[in-house]
């Protein structure tokens, strides 16, 4: 089928909403915190590399407990540990704020519950993308993630813009505390979300041995790791290269305030993206998907020669567009196609792939320009992205891999909740 058709909504099911309204306050806090925490830092007199220190133990912090984060929402109840995550996640940053309001923190304080915080956030995302599934019957499922994406790349926008208001208002402390009071906010909301799949599976395997599980589940499907390895490539140029040499692009030729748009653009085009997931729904929309990410390569190759700021913006939103149908698509197949009792920690191995890939390509994106010229760096980033998606346009199981047809099949066998 690959046409716009019309369900009930997944807000129908209020398991739904507590897990929507719950990652979206997530998200609106999240997006105010990165501009708070870099402005406390300074205030404070911090240096350059006192705020990389913070921003670094954060992300550390977060990518290292991915995998346990996996483990732990395979092993027990998805909702209680997202409730205990968004308690420690809310005391860690409310610790924070308090301090930078009384003057009384330092670079090493906010590293430390930054490095909290982050931990928190990597045992939440697991539990919270696998969770999705649980709150929905079968055939409303893949409008549920469309509305979880929509959320987050909504949030997202509308944190970050909140967030500059906010700040300049009344201060970065003040930032924070809204952001641990969003995850303070969300903690009952996880907490309400019922269904007969969110009671603990008991184990009797260790940790160990559940990753290992976890990992043949993931190496077994050609379809799920050729995937990962597209987009580990795909977020080291895109989201690691261009972030750090169209600034420089910016600067020598069209401005700081054209690429503040431009960025703008491919956030609206993720939120498009998003939106017309609720409604499109083609028999192989992954195979789809990650043919169109290969557009993803326009704007790299624009920015490698002289171009207007209007073909830039449509080639970042594009871009956008295309990264929000796939996030979208992503997320159902791996729902529908993976054991549910080993989904999270496939979902940690693929989360682990994309966020070692953004800071790398964010790493060596200044020295290869200074090697080999900022225009070529950008043109092999595009050959890149384009080779990726032609290539995994070639495996068999992507092409064949049919998510309409095995959410049917869910649906006459009585998935739900």
């Amino acid at each position: 089928m690959n046409s716009f058709d019309k369900k009930v909504s997944a807000f129908h099911f209020s398991p739904f909403r507590y897990l929507f309204f719950a990652r979206l306050l997530t998200v609106l806090g999240n997006g105010i915190a990165p501009i708070a925490l870099a402005f406390a830092v300074l205030d404070i007199g911090g240096t350059l590399s006192d705020l990389g220190i913070v921003v670094a133990s954060r992300s550390i912090f977060n990518v290292a407990f991915l995998l346990i984060g996996g483990v732990l929402a395979d092993r027990y109840s998805r909702n209680r540990v997202l409730v205990s995550s968004s308690l420690i996640a809310a005391v860690s940053q409310a610790v924070v704020a308090w301090s930078v309001l009384d003057g009384s923190a330092t670079v090493m304080s906010m590293a430390l519950f930054g490095a909290l915080n982050g931990a928190a956030s990597g045992i939440a995302l697991p539990a919270s993308s696998t969770l999705v599934p649980q709150t929905v019957p079968a055939q409303n499922l893949r409008a549920a993630n469309a509305l979880i994406q929509l959320g987050i790349n909504g949030g997202t926008i509308i944190g970050a813009s909140l967030g500059g208001i906010l700040i300049s208002a009344v201060g970065p402390g003040w930032g924070l505390a809204v952001d641990a009071m969003g995850f303070a906010a969300s903690a009952p909301l996880y907490f309400l979300i019922r269904t007969s799949l969110t009671q603990a599976c008991p184990s009797t395997t260790h940790i160990l041995q559940d990753l290992k599980e976890g990992w043949k589940e993931f190496a077994s499907r050609a379809w799920v790791w050729v995937t990962v390895v597209q987009f580990t490539i795909i977020n080291a140029a895109f989201s690691g290269v261009v972030m750090v040499l169209g600034p420089v692009i910016a600067d020598a030729s069209f401005g700081r305030a054209h690429w503040g748009g431009i960025i703008a653009a491919q956030s609206v085009g993720l939120v498009t993206g998003s939106y017309l997931s609720l409604k499109w729904r083609p028999r192989r929309d992954l195979f789809i998907s990650v043919m169109l990410v290969s557009l993803c390569s326009a704007p790299m190759l624009m920015l490698s020669q002289p171009a207007s700021e209007i073909g830039l913006v449509a080639a970042f939103f594009v871009a956008g567009v295309t990264l929000g149908l796939f996030d979208v698509s992503w997320a159902h197949a791996l729902q529908i196609h993976i054991p549910r009792e080993k989904l999270a920690r496939v979902y940690a191995y693929d989360a682990i792939g994309s966020f070692i890939a953004i800071p790398f390509g964010e790493l060596v994106a200044g020295p290869l320009a200074t090697h080999y010229g900022t225009n070529n760096v950008l043109l092999v980033s595009a050959i890149a992205v384009i080779i990726t998606a032609l290539g995994a346009c070639l495996v068999p199981q992507i092409r064949q891999l049919d998510n309409a047809s095995q959410a049917k099949s869910q649906k006459a066998t009585g998935s739900s909740l």
